[in-house]
């Protein structure tokens, strides 16, 4: 059965229109990308074209996408940088444009280079922020400050969930997208998720961690079928990841934690307190679902941090 082509609504002409609808498909199908990337690639799209739109009086067609220059690009990018958007948004935007013109290219529609001689925002260089064990460790038993009103088998469901988050180094997605029966109950000591890009990796899973989710099963008062959620929210349907974002938020100001005490620094956490217990790089990037080990190599540099402040701390002639 063919699959069906993705609509694309971008403010182009019925030929753009086209085009967009196919890249949208081709990112979903072949390159198979998580839905919200596509969608946000889809975004970025439609406000180039409608940049184009205003400064062309009209909605662009292909003519007038194979004639661009590289101005015209970085006219784009510095409009936007004027709405106060970040170089990561902007890197992520310019290689939306990349991609798309490659499509055309690749698909017939014509060819236009311009985009390529525009260089990628510089983009500034931050290193994740973890917790330390003890803030990671209070941070995922507090569940019940954050909701001491709550029943019972909700303050089961989020300690569950970030006990996956810091146990398992899952993003917030991969844990509320687990299904009943890939729920690690049983004895069972792996899990498998689904990350970016729908790339499946197995990750290990602690005893404490399937005693939490047990206990929630136990309490949660809604039936599952092998493909629920496995996570829900108090409504029986899936768990949004808000709640957990939410929850999160008010637990930074019982327990004295900073801002960037969110859900994904507890996957930092998992990743920094690994490799500062010794654990292998390359085995922390199979754990991570990380595609480059340059990607993982950046938990070195946090690593590296630590120990230098330690060494100011009690060195006698630091």
């Amino acid at each position: 059965m063919a699959e069906k082509t993705k609509r694309a609504n971008v403010a182009g002409a019925p030929d753009v229109q086209e085009a967009a609808d196919r890249w949208l498909t081709y990112l979903a199908v072949e390159r198979q990308l998580s839905p919200k990337t596509g969608e946000a690639y889809g975004r970025d799209l439609d406000q180039f074209l409608s940049f184009l739109a205003g400064e062309l009086n009209r909605l662009p067609d292909l003519h007038a996408l194979m004639g661009l220059k590289p101005r015209d690009f970085r006219s784009f990018l510095a409009a936007r940088r004027s709405e106060d958007v970040g170089s990561r948004s902007l890197s992520r935007t310019l290689s939306a444009l990349r991609m798309f013109f490659q499509f055309l290219e690749r698909r017939g529609y014509g060819k236009n280079d311009a985009v390529r001689a525009v260089q990628l925002p510089k983009l500034p260089h931050s290193v994740p922020k973890p917790l330390t064990a003890p803030k990671a460790t209070a941070l995922v038993d507090s569940a019940e400050i954050a909701g001491p009103d709550a029943p019972d088998w909700v303050t089961a469901r989020d300690t569950a969930v970030l006990t996956l988050l810091y146990g398992s180094g899952l993003r917030i997605s991969e844990a509320l997208g687990l299904t009943r029966e890939d729920a690690p109950v049983g004895g069972r000591d792996m899990l498998r998720v689904t990350g970016k890009g729908n790339k499946a990796r197995v990750v290990p899973v602690l005893s404490v961690t399937r005693q939490a989710v047990e206990r929630y099963l136990r309490l949660c008062p809604y039936q599952m079928s092998a493909s629920d959620p496995l996570f829900l929210g108090q409504r029986g349907k899936q768990l949004s990841p808000r709640i957990i974002q939410l929850m999160i938020a008010r637990l930074r100001g019982v327990l004295g934690l900073p801002e960037t005490a969110t859900p994904h620094a507890l996957r930092h956490s998992f990743a920094t307190h690994l490799l500062g217990a010794g654990a292998d790089l390359r085995a922390i990037q199979e754990l991570l679902g990380h595609s480059s080990l340059s990607t993982t190599q950046i938990y070195t540099e946090v690593d590296r941090e630590h120990l230098l402040r330690t060494y100011e701390a009690a060195h006698p002639r630091a």
